[in-house]
């Protein structure tokens, strides 16, 4: 049998953030049994109850007392993907992790074929490539394809299903809703990635949580991801260089103010003092930010080496 035990360490851990998804998790737990049976390789399922109000805690309840290879992590309010995602692998016990919603457009008898590559050694990251017709396709696409332009990431489907081994979850920074931009940012450290086609199927029950207000939060975060990604550790290249052009700016236009008061016009122009007054306060204050972030950026390099040699440690 492949499926995890209390006393059985499993290869893969799936984790399934749930929120008021009592009507698909029963079906979807047993669709995840009779697809993981079968495989040469042990399987753990930890679904994480997202602050559910309808009757999912009672149906977790019954799930775990039914089917050993289920686990269950509970939010007592509704903390986003992201941190289910976190939660979730705090607890797995895999040593390969996978991103699987439980509304069942996704069927459980697609996973061997993301973790295949991981565990052959071919891949660390496995994102999966949305097959048929879906809902938000339209948006997905400009998502996918501003994406690709940004980070230079040459993956179709980014904001899918994936599947990505477990220390990738030590480098990712998994702020609210960055579980998006997983893939773009293990990229940038240098971790193998491949895609596999996924069919998408309709929504069995229960409604979709993502409506158009999540559009702009979603722009943001990808100007943020972009930003942290591209000077993250050099903050001083981005607020040093524009701060340095407005300076130098207001500097060109105190000349020409000064050549207009005492050259051959004698005039004044008062909007001109007070442009260069807005030039040269705004480039002082960027390059301010500038040093304030090299400061923190410092700071953060430092923290990082001490994670790493805590890791260092508890390995030994």
């Amino acid at each position: 049998m492949s499926l995890a035990t209390n006393s059985t360490a499993p290869d893969v851990s799936v984790l399934v953030p749930a929120k008021d998804e009592a009507d698909n998790l029963a079906e979807f737990v047993r669709l995840t049994r009779e697809a993981m049976l079968p495989l040469p390789f042990a399987v753990e399922l930890v679904i994480i109850n997202d602050g559910s109000h309808d009757g999912t805690a009672k149906l977790l309840d019954e799930l775990t007392a039914k089917h050993p290879f289920v686990r269950v992590v509970t939010h007592r309010t509704q903390r986003g993907i992201a941190d289910a995602l976190k939660s979730g692998a705090d607890v797995a016990r895999g040593r390969v992790l996978v991103y699987y919603p439980a509304d069942l457009q996704y069927l459980p008898s697609d996973i061997p074929s993301l973790v295949g590559p991981i565990l052959e050694g071919q891949a660390d990251v496995v994102t999966g490539t949305k097959q048929g017709g879906y809902n938000k396709r339209f948006v997905s696409g400009i998502y996918n394809t501003l994406s690709r332009w940004l980070f230079g990431v040459r993956v179709k489907d980014l904001n899918s299903v994936k599947a990505y081994r477990r220390d990738l979850m030590e480098i990712v920074t998994m702020r609210p809703d960055w579980h998006r931009f997983m893939v773009v940012i293990a990229a940038s450290q240098g971790f193998r990635l491949a895609e596999r086609p996924v069919p998408v199927h309709p929504r069995r029950a229960g409604s979709s949580k993502f409506g158009v207000g999540r559009i702009p939060v979603g722009a943001l975060d990808l100007l943020s991801v972009w930003f942290q990604l591209r000077f993250g550790r050099k903050p001083m290249l981005f607020f040093g260089i524009i701060g340095a052009m407005l300076f130098l700016l207001g500097l060109l236009v105190g000349g020409v103010a000064l050549y207009l008061r005492y050259g051959p016009p004698h005039i004044g122009f008062r909007p001109l003092l007070d442009l260069i007054m807005v030039l040269v306060i705004s480039g002082v204050v960027l390059f301010g930010f500038g040093f304030v972030g090299e400061m923190l950026a410092g700071m953060r390099e430092e923290m990082r080496a001490i994670e790493r040699e805590v890791r260092r440690l508890r390995d030994k």
